[in-house]
């Protein structure tokens, strides 16, 4: 499948109705303390315009002034000119500036809105959101609005300035031409705008052809030992060849809109200009009008056929920007959870780590059908082990999910401390908890930067110590900048056992009372392996600890084994004491484990 960039061109529009403009005229409720910067750049919008229309009108008196040999007044016209356009230079400085300058306040205080509010939003909400239509809306939806904001509301304006005003001067300056004016003028704004839209989307058509190419040589290239392999470079040429020649053909297409287009604009263009300036010299010839009055007219024509052409694409743009708006909003209206993220504290209610499941009884919102926890109930004692194993889909992984409330049980409860846990803040309850995943997630800064987030304001000692007792100070010190290294995007630049030792220093530097090991060895090889399971065993010393495992070897010494299968658990007890079970579901695994070891 071919990859397009989706930028603004591809966003979709939005009808602008009463409806659509309410929820768009929400975004002024980040205008803040800018508002005088909005209000001011209008006033200076309608200086603009005014600016700009009445310069026709003085350069036709100029030319009057020649035609009823008033000579006296040639140089003042001129002085009022220059006066006029260096007016108008000022005013457009200060209306863009003080736009610019509201919109990136505006779009800033947005920005940090949606966001922080986005963080704040449950796992449901990101489990049927794809993370690409979500950075879409944080870049793509806001850079619509930022044009919007800062040009396109503007501009719309100033042409609806420049069609209305220069429509009632044209009426004035001579109603009968200004008749054959909007008999023409509207044909062929219309027209433009009609040939726009077919060339655009021949682009659009063209851009995905060429990104479809494009494509076939990235997975060529990237998979060219397959291709050599099964003999296919004749089939991958032709493959690419049909692409192209695909391109060829839509470009083509996009030539001849563009061609009849060009002709069009020249004959209809300069047509009515002949027909405007032929029925003025006739009325001129009959003394209905005056030669500097048909120059004004001339010009106020050419700004009302621009603005008519101009401010078709200025409603489309302004469409695109309200749909993206509501998808914005979209953000900004789902229901977030109860955090304090107002500023990171210390733990100050320590829990003891005493946790009790409840009858627990789980279905995924987004998979109502399949019940995946059917009356769950176990318990873990303050300091102990407690191992969760069964087959791939058992439920293991969502006892973790809902110990850290990434989702509530729709039965049961979960005690900690003997009390629910729904009765702890989520802040307080997750700040007592750590988790270290079988895929651990770096961020793409320092090794100091992805072990503090443990801990933001820990010391140098501390993260050293972190370090250490996560058996990773002799990998970091073998690196030149040592704690200063940069890991890459998702931790790329280190090895699968060194990135689980920097999220166990992660884990060591929160030091939680409750830890969750999801899987945190079984995809590393056994040196690895062997390192990293040292760290964990020093990490549960002293903690609450749920180890989720497929590998039995790690979780011999648990203090109790817990054996889930089809969302029940089917048995519970230590090592030893599941191990002597006939046909138990604990001793078949451990069998098969050790057959296939």
């Amino acid at each position: 499948m071919a990859r397009k960039i989706k930028d603004t061109e591809d966003l979709p529009k939005a009808k602008i109705n009463k409806t659509s403009l309410k929820k768009t005229f929400r975004l002024f409720k980040y205008v803040g303390s800018n508002k005088w910067k909005l209000y001011l750049g209008m006033l200076f919008l309608l200086l603009t315009g005014g600016t700009a229309l009445i310069f026709p009108l003085m350069l036709g008196g100029l030319v009057k002034t020649v035609e009823l040999h008033d000579f006296s007044k040639i140089n003042e016209i001129g002085i009022y000119l220059i006066l006029v356009l260096t007016a108008q230079s000022v005013f457009s400085y200060f209306r863009v500036y003080l736009f610019v300058n509201y919109t990136e306040n505006t779009l800033a205080a947005l920005r940090q809105a949606v966001y922080f509010h986005l963080i704040k939003l449950p796992m449901e909400f990101f489990a049927q959101k794809r993370v690409g239509d979500l950075n879409s809306r944080m870049s793509a939806d806001i850079a619509q609005i930022q044009d919007t904001l800062t040009t396109t509301i503007a501009e719309f304006l100033r042409q609806l300035i420049l069609i209305i005003g220069g429509i009632c001067l044209l009426l004035v300056i001579s109603p009968k031409l200004t008749l054959l004016m909007l008999a023409i003028v509207p044909v062929v704004a219309v027209a433009a705008v009609i040939f726009g839209r077919f060339i655009r989307k021949t682009s659009r058509e063209v851009q995905e052809k060429i990104a479809e190419s494009n494509t076939i040589i990235e997975e060529t290239l990237q998979g060219i030992t397959n291709v050599k392999a099964f003999a296919n470079e004749f089939f991958e040429n032709l493959r690419y060849k049909s692409s192209t020649e695909k391109i060829v053909q839509k470009a083509i297409q996009g030539g001849i809109y563009r061609g009849a287009f060009a002709s069009f604009i020249i004959f209809c263009l300069f047509g009515a200009i002949v027909a405007v300036i032929w029925y003025g010299v006739n009325l001129a010839s009959r003394n209905q009008l005056l030669i500097g009055d048909l120059i004004s007219f001339i010009l106020y024509s050419a700004f009302v056929g621009a603005s008519f052409g101009g401010i078709a694409e200025l409603y489309a743009q302004l469409q695109k920007a309200v749909g993206a708006t509501e998808r914005v909003f979209e953000i900004l209206d789902e229901e977030c959870e109860l955090l304090d993220i107002t500023d990171r504290k210390e733990v100050v209610n320590r829990v003891e780590g005493n946790v009790i499941f409840e009858n627990i009884a789980f279905t995924y919102p987004s998979r109502k059908e399949i019940q995946v926890l059917k009356n769950v109930s176990f318990t873990a004692k303050k300091g102990e082990t407690i191992a969760i194993i069964g087959p791939s889909g058992s439920g293991k992984s969502t006892l973790a999910s809902l110990l850290l409330r990434f989702y509530d049980p729709k039965n049961g409860k979960i005690l900690i401390d003997e009390k629910d846990s729904k009765n702890f803040s989520l802040t307080e309850l997750r700040n007592n908890m750590a988790i270290v995943p079988q895929d651990v997630l770096l961020f793409g800064g320092t090794i100091m930067e992805n072990i503090a987030y443990g801990k933001p304001n820990a010391t140098i000692s501390e993260i050293t110590e972190a370090a250490r007792k996560a058996n990773a100070l002799d990998f970091i010190y073998s690196f030149p900048e040592k704690f200063e290294t940069v890991v890459g995007e998702r931790g790329i630049k280190l090895s699968g056992g060194q990135r689980q030792r920097i999220a166990i220093a992660r884990a060591v530097l929160k030091d939680p009372s409750i830890l969750i090991l999801d899987e945190a060895t079984s995809s590393l090889d056994s040196e690895s392996e062997r390192v990293v399971q040292e760290a964990l065993d020093k990490l549960m010393v002293g903690r609450t600890s749920f180890v989720i495992a497929h590998r039995l070897s790690t979780i011999r010494k648990a203090d109790k084994i817990i054996v889930i299968d089809k969302g029940e658990v089917r048995e519970s007890g230590t090592h030893e004491e599941l191990i002597l079970q006939e046909n138990g579901l604990y001793r078949n695994l451990s069998r098969l484990q050790t057959d296939l070891a």
